[in-house]
């Protein structure tokens, strides 16, 4: 059985299906829970230098054990039944805290999240200016309190916050992923490519932006907001829609580069104190999102790359962030 293995590992060595630097997920081993890929523990390169983003600067040697991490996004029906049993409530169906936001008044307390709006006309537009803080916005009600999940069991939960995805976390026996965990799952054993596919962007292989954003999307890859869970091919380890749809959640704070990932064994980035974007210096520390989401584009943000990463406020949720979990071995 052993010399049979060996020569079905080289075959497919010969053939390219495997890649020689990365281990091969051992998809054999039955130790992960359902909908999850056991992935291979290694050693990587996070992180990219080729791009123009001082947030991705690249450290060398970070290692990761083997763990378990979900094959598709937490979708609508997921997060469903864990309200069901729990009664949980998110953090945008309660009221605004008088502690996080003295100044406002008490009409303006009211529950609700960030909507991506596209701006009506062709113009210069503000920076951001595309999201609203609309009243009554949640996972239930995505777009405001007239909008519906109805139909929609299969499509990512999004207006999770930190908190909300840790709570789902717990109640499962999960966890959310490190940026290592995540970034290696993604790259799906391929050793420095761009995407998790290759080195060639594809419309048919992620639910991302076609066209000038904010203003107007073709709609080349079929879809002009989130698309049903598994909608497009998954990367070489199974994980479908680690490229695009919605960003995810990881556990780590965010901070510029990777200093302190490299040469450690199972980082977890800078501690909370050590968070810090320049970009956004009001705001305090922030955990570090992946993945990129049907927003981004090629003239804007471009964050759909194993690489590519981005802050954000761990009390906010938004149309376009949502999470997959991981299940760590030993």
């Amino acid at each position: 059985m052993k010399i049979v293995s060996f020569f079905l590992l080289l075959i497919l060595l010969i053939s390219g299906w495997v890649n020689p630097i990365q281990p091969m997920v051992a998809v054999s081993d039955n130790l992960c829970p359902k909908n999850m890929v056991l992935i291979s523990g290694g050693t990587f390169r996070i992180g990219d230098d080729r791009s123009n983003f001082l947030e991705e600067k690249a450290a060398e040697n970070v290692t990761v054990d083997n763990f378990c991490i979900d094959r598709y996004e937490v979708t609508n029906a997921n997060f469903a039944e864990f309200v069901k049993s729990t009664d949980y409530i998110t953090v945008a169906e309660r009221p605004l805290s008088k502690k996080q936001f003295p100044d406002l008044p008490d009409e303006q307390r009211s529950p609700g999240s960030l909507v991506f709006q596209p701006p009506e006309e062709v113009t210069q537009v503000p920076y951001l200016s595309w999201w609203h803080w609309v009243v009554g916005a949640n996972w239930r009600h995505p777009y405001g309190p007239d909008s519906s999940i109805e139909g929609k069991n299969n499509y990512p939960v999004v207006h999770i916050a930190y908190e909300d995805a840790v709570a789902y976390a717990q109640w499962v026996g999960k966890s959310l992923p490190t940026e290592a965990q995540w970034e290696y799952a993604a790259r799906g054993g391929l050793k420095n490519k761009i995407f998790s596919w290759g080195d060639e962007y594809s419309a048919q292989k992620a639910n991302t932006w076609q066209g000038i954003f904010p203003f107007f999307n073709t709609k080349e890859d079929g879809y002009l907001g989130t698309s049903p869970v598994g909608s497009f091919p998954p990367n070489h380890y199974g994980i479908y829609d680690i490229t695009g749809n919605v960003w995810e959640w990881t556990s780590d704070w965010f901070r510029l580069g990777h200093d302190s990932q490299a040469n450690k064994v199972n980082p977890t980035g800078p501690s909370k104190e050590e968070s810090f974007d320049p970009k956004k210096p009001g705001e305090g520390a922030l955990h570090v999102v992946k993945g990129g989401s049907y927003l981004c584009a090629w003239n804007y943000c471009s964050r759909y790359r194993p690489a590519a990463r981005e802050s954000q406020a761990p009390d906010t949720g938004t149309t376009h962030i949502g999470f997959r979990l991981v299940k760590n071995l030993g």
